[in-house]
Formats: structure tokens, sequence, C-alpha cells
């Protein structure tokens, strides 16, 4: 009984030891962590900029009801192209609403559409880059001949004007439409990728060991290629905000009274002069999200390049 009891006291200092050791482990890497992005936010402050604006667009666009001061959609006509004031800190419009209720709505529809144009191309492209660049022959000369260089042909927002033309206005078809070219780029990146992979040694022995194409693609091929993919996916999204505020600026974005940048600096055009802050601020808007987005994209590349690293001794 006292053996076993001595052996229910060893186990359970083991077991403490190791809770211990596990502990340490998690702390250390935290603080690996921590100093790893402490150092990449000192060698490159644009970044930790772009992070902290996109944080401030998302809460923006999660929190639109509780951040907006008033009702965005609200006229109140004897207030209309108020000036900036502590009632209305970004002032009103021509018909009275508030401009800073309206650039934080405005918020929601831009990332929503944005990252919604982002997945859609990026999930299409890497399909179809995917297919057109493991099996190559026929296959990739129809994909990246005829159908890529059919869609470069055409400039992107001449498509999606054509395409809401045809579909009219509204979120879903915004994001069919801007999706509709943008998945090229994507497609011609992770093709270009997968025929530089799928010759490496580990597709072969996948290959070898019998494992089919599509796992060969999804499970050794993908993880190795989707660092450029995803700077790709951080600089598309400023593309995909920019086209979403130039469409709603032509009137082929979100149906009025629903709040959207572009829209907002269409109906500020006749006011150029006479009350700029209807230009201003969500011309600002566009413009740091867009910047943010780029930003963190440049990051990105430099941090997942391995060269970059070393000279910048991450």
């Amino acid at each position: 009984m006292i053996a076993a009891a001595g052996h229910d006291v060893q186990a359970l200092g083991s077991k403490q030891h190791s809770v211990v050791r596990l502990m340490r482990f998690m702390s250390a890497a935290a603080i690996s962590l921590r100093r790893r992005v402490a150092g990449n936010a000192r060698h490159n402050p644009l970044a930790a900029i772009g992070v902290v604006l996109v944080m401030i667009f998302i809460l923006f666009a999660l929190f639109a009801p509780w951040i907006a001061p008033q009702d965005p959609a609200s006229i109140h006509l004897p207030s209309r192209l108020d000036s900036p004031s502590r009632a209305h800190w970004f002032g009103t419009d021509e018909l009275g609403r508030d401009i800073l209720s309206r650039v934080v709505y405005g918020a929601r529809i831009s990332m929503l559409v944005g990252t919604c144009v982002v997945l859609t191309s990026l999930a299409l492209g890497l399909i179809i880059g995917s297919i057109a660049g493991y099996y190559g022959g026929a296959i990739d000369r129809f994909v990246n001949v005829v159908l890529m260089n059919a869609f470069l042909s055409f400039p992107g927002i001449l498509l999606a004007i054509a395409f809401i033309a045809f579909r009219g206005p509204g979120i879903f078809n915004l994001v069919l439409a801007l999706s509709l070219g943008g998945w090229v780029g994507y497609a011609r990146l992770v093709r270009g990728q997968v025929l530089a992979a799928r010759e490496r040694e580990f597709v072969e022995a996948a290959r070898a060991l019998g494992a089919t194409d599509l796992r060969i693609i999804v499970r050794h091929i993908l993880p190795n290629i989707i660092q450029p993919v995803v700077v790709q996916a951080a600089i598309g999204m400023a593309g995909a905000i920019l086209a979403e505020a130039t469409m709603s600026f032509l009137g082929l974005g979100v149906p009025p009274p629903t709040a959207s940048w572009g829209a907002m600096l269409n109906d500020g055009r006749a006011h150029l002069f006479d009350a700029p802050h209807l230009v201003l601020f969500p011309a600002l808007a566009v413009m740091l999200a867009v910047l943010s987005f780029n930003f963190i994209g440049d990051a990105l590349r430099d941090y997942l390049d391995p060269r970059s690293r070393i000279e910048a001794g991450l």
C-alpha cells in the first residue's frame, strides 16, 4: 500500500512537472511572438498603421448601429449642408443627414463587398489555376490562352458595369460583377506556382504513395504556395474597396438610401465648392481603407520573403 501511494505521488509529481514545462513553453512562445510583432512594427510602422486602420473599419462595420451617433437615413432639411460642428462632427449633406453616421455605415458596405469579392475571386482562382497548372497540356492552354486572355482583353470595370446594367443593382449582383474579372489575377498566380510545385520531390513522393490528384493539390501543393496568394488577397482587398466605391459613384452599387462611400461622393459633386465636407470625409475614408490594405499587403510580402526578412534582421 505504501509503495502504491509512493507511486501515485511520483506520478502526480511527474504530471505537475509536465504542466509546469508546458506553461513555461507557452509563456516563452507568447513572449517570442510578442517580440516578433513588436520587431515587425518597429521595422515597418506603416504595417502597424494599416492594421490599426483596418481594425477601426472592421469595428465600424460590425458595430455601426452603436457607433453611429444618428440614423444615417434620417432626413432633417432645416440643417442641410451644415458645416462640421459639435452636433454634427462631419457636417450634414443636402438632405440634412449626418455625414459621420453615413461614413460609419458606409464602412459596412465596403468591408462586406470587398471581403466577398476577394473570397469569391480567390476561390475561383484557386480552383481554375490549380487545375490548369497541375494537369497542363490542353487544359492549361485552354485556360491560359483562351479563358484568361478573353477576360483580360476587357477592362474589369467595363465588365462589371455591363453585368450590373443587365442584372440590376444590389449587393449580391455587385459582388458577382466585381468577381467576374477579379479571379483572373489569382488564377494566373496560382497556375504559375502550381507549375513549379508539381515537379517538387514531395509531390512525386505523394504520387508514388498512391495519393489522388485532389489530395496532392489540397494537402501538398496549396499549403506550399499559399504565401504569395495571401499577399495578393490583401492587396486585392484594396482594389475591391476602390472598385465598389467606383460602382457606387456611378450609381451601380447598393440602391439608396443605403449609405455608401461612393454614393456619398456622387451626391457631393454638386456642392464641391459651397460644401466641400460632403466630398472630403467619404473620400478620406476610401483613401485610408485602400492605403491600409496596401500597407498590410506590402508588409506581408516583405515578411514572407526570406531575403527581405534577413535584410531587415527579423
